[in-house]
């Protein structure tokens, strides 16, 4: 008998232990609480007692749910509420008493069934999902290109099952290795198909012959038309390398500062651009450059790396960031990325990832 409880709770845990089960799930309802409250006004009205706040709250939460469920799942889910909070309806039918009990296990019924309900529709969502994941793996690149002299390593972990960050490194006709990390505002679907513009607009327009800001300056342009109106706008960071000799030009379209570690351990932040793209149409771009000499490090980061949160809803930050390029050493690429990777994950415990993380690192050896 023992065997079998532990085979059924095996199977229903997937083995997780009963403390990592309780973080998860308090993860999963802070995150499932946040999208209630938004639509929640928890502050406290003026004359307003403590009670009749708490029960306004409570009224609110209960909308806010309801208002997520389709018309007739709201109904069902109305009667079930109803059976499970009365006991029971007795009445006369003539001279002759009627007694309707058990209705809560009616009740429980109603609700295990707009449960069943509720979770096809999310395995049918999952799988429609997974198949978009599968589809915008194929338009980043699987791994980085071999380049002698360069180590070139990327890590992508979406909040979502697909994500609205992009990255590529691939060879202009000019023999230049073109760098791009972007990061699409908005998450999931929405900032997923974004991406996938992006990157095919990107890919034809660097086939033509211009500088980076040229180029920058025509895929901005061409964001400006996807955009809604600046609603939909990307942050973005472009670099060209000529690998012989290590000159690097940059333009920073409203991206999170990249980190030039040097050999010598002293860093420098990559700013020089100009808006997020798909803000302005006719907007030109300024382009930094630099030289990177053997055992430098380039570190390009989504902003979903140093905005991570932990439980007390403090944020990774540049201030912990910037300590572990310190010491990033002579690792490789890959290694140095692990590293960054495993101390956030670090500070961040069991709390839910809400936002796509990318890094790309580079390093000249």
């Amino acid at each position: 008998m023992s065997a079998k409880i532990h085979d059924f709770w095996q199977r229903i845990s997937e083995g997780i232990a009963i403390d990592q089960i309780w973080t998860q799930f308090r993860a999963e309802a802070r995150a499932s609480y946040e999208i209630y409250s938004k639509d929640v006004p928890f502050a406290r009205g003026e004359g307003e007692s403590h009670p009749r706040r708490l029960m306004r709250v409570a009224r609110g939460l209960f909308w806010a749910m309801m208002a997520k469920l389709s018309p007739g799942r709201r109904v069902v889910f109305f009667v079930g509420l109803i059976l499970l909070v009365v006991p029971g309806i007795h009445f006369m039918a003539g001279d002759r008493p009627v007694d309707l009990g058990g209705l809560q296990f009616l009740g429980g019924v109603v609700m295990l069934v707009l449960l069943a309900l509720e979770l096809a529709d999310r395995v049918a969502m999952k799988r429609d999902l997974e198949i978009a994941r599968e589809i915008q793996s194929w338009l980043m690149p699987s791994k980085p290109p071999e380049i002698p002299g360069v180590d070139i390593a990327f890590v992508s972990r979406p909040a979502n099952t697909v994500a609205g960050d992009y990255f590529d490194a691939f060879f202009r006709p000019d023999n230049r290795l073109l760098i791009v990390v972007a990061d699409v505002a908005g998450k999931s679907v929405p900032a997923a198909l974004l991406t996938a513009t992006l990157q095919a607009s990107l890919r034809t327009l660097a086939a033509l012959a211009g500088e980076l800001p040229e180029l920058v300056t025509r895929v901005n342009r061409y964001a400006c038309e996807q955009s809604l109106q600046g609603r939909r706008f990307t942050t973005a960071f472009f670099a060209e390398l000529e690998p012989s000799t290590g000159n690097l030009t940059y333009v920073n379209a409203g991206h999170n500062w990249p980190v030039v570690r040097r050999a010598s351990g002293t860093y420098e932040r990559l700013e020089l651009g100009g808006l997020p793209l798909g803000i302005t149409a006719n907007r030109t771009y300024e382009s930094g450059t630099l030289t990177l000499e053997r055992g430098d490090f380039l570190l390009i980061f989504t902003d979903g790396l140093v905005e991570a949160e932990n439980a007390e809803a403090q944020e990774y930050g540049e201030e912990r960031m910037l300590p572990m390029v310190q010491t990033f050493g002579n690792a490789s690429a890959a290694e140095a990325l692990k590293r960054l990777m495993a101390s956030v994950e670090s500070f961040v415990g069991a709390t839910r990832q809400h936002d796509d993380i990318t890094c790309l690192g580079m390093r000249m050896s």
